[in-house]
């Protein structure tokens, strides 16, 4: 073949050949030879056994003819169910080992004594509440720890911890201390009121991603009254000097 794949004229001669050889009709084919019935591979099956045509190499996909990553594309996860549609457990309180576990009260459902849900804890306990609605919890004795996590309008009554009270995504979270409590930790809560007594105003509050925060101070005269102070939402940042300064925002009136 030429260069360029441009193939050569063909001769008007040769082709008229073949028109020639067309033309004769039978005599065409008197010269091909008669195959046997058993040289038939539609009436011999055992012909048609040997005469598959072996598979082919497996074709690869585009990724992996580019090199790229040959692993078949990752399902999306699926969503977490909202609460509401979450199937409803039966309300748990137990102790296992150091820990108790508070669960699935909705409402002072089972409550234990006057509508309290009450938990004789010791020094060596930390205690987990998650998935509580509208329920009172009283923690008597000192524990070591209290987390509560995913709950709705849940009030805490405690005698004293040796850490923390560690609350997350809780709204309308009330906190009452009796006794002495080093810390406590707010993490995405929607209102909460943090009451101290004298014996606890040392305690530290830290917030984050949390709106109406109020903390009661208790009166400073045997007869007087509770002091409620909210907790800042808003702050202002500024650069002074190439160094960021953040400041309270007070609103007047």
């Amino acid at each position: 073949m030429p260069p360029n794949g441009v193939s050569a004229p063909r001769n008007p001669n040769d082709m008229g050949a073949v028109f020639d050889e067309i033309s004769k009709g039978e005599a065409v084919t008197s010269k091909l030879r008669k195959v046997s019935p058993s040289s038939q591979t539609h009436k011999n099956p055992s012909l048609r056994a040997g005469s598959a045509v072996p598979a082919g190499p497996v074709r690869s996909d585009s990724s992996s003819s580019r090199g790229g990553n040959t692993r078949s594309p990752a399902i999306p996860g699926t969503k977490p169910k909202p609460e509401s549609m979450r199937t409803k457990k039966p309300p748990k309180k137990e102790l296992e080992g150091n820990k108790w576990l508070v669960e699935n009260y909705d409402g002072n459902s089972s409550p234990s004594s006057g509508g309290v849900l009450e938990i004789e804890a010791q020094i060596s306990h930390s205690i987990l509440i998650s998935r509580c609605t509208k329920t009172t919890i009283r923690v008597i004795g000192k524990a070591n720890a209290i987390s509560l996590d995913n709950c709705i309008s849940v009030s805490l009554v405690i005698d004293s911890l040796v850490s923390a009270v560690d609350v997350i995504k809780s709204p309308k979270f009330e906190l009452q201390v009796l006794g002495t409590l080093p810390t406590v930790m707010l993490d995405q809560v929607d209102g909460a009121a943090v009451w101290l007594g004298a014996q606890s105003l040392g305690t530290e509050v830290f917030t984050s991603k949390c709106t109406g925060v109020n903390v009661n101070l208790p009166p400073m005269e045997e007869d007087g009254d509770y002091v409620e102070r909210a907790l800042p939402e808003q702050m202002k940042h500024v650069v002074r000097g190439g160094v960021v300064v953040s400041e309270i925002v007070e609103h007047a009136g």
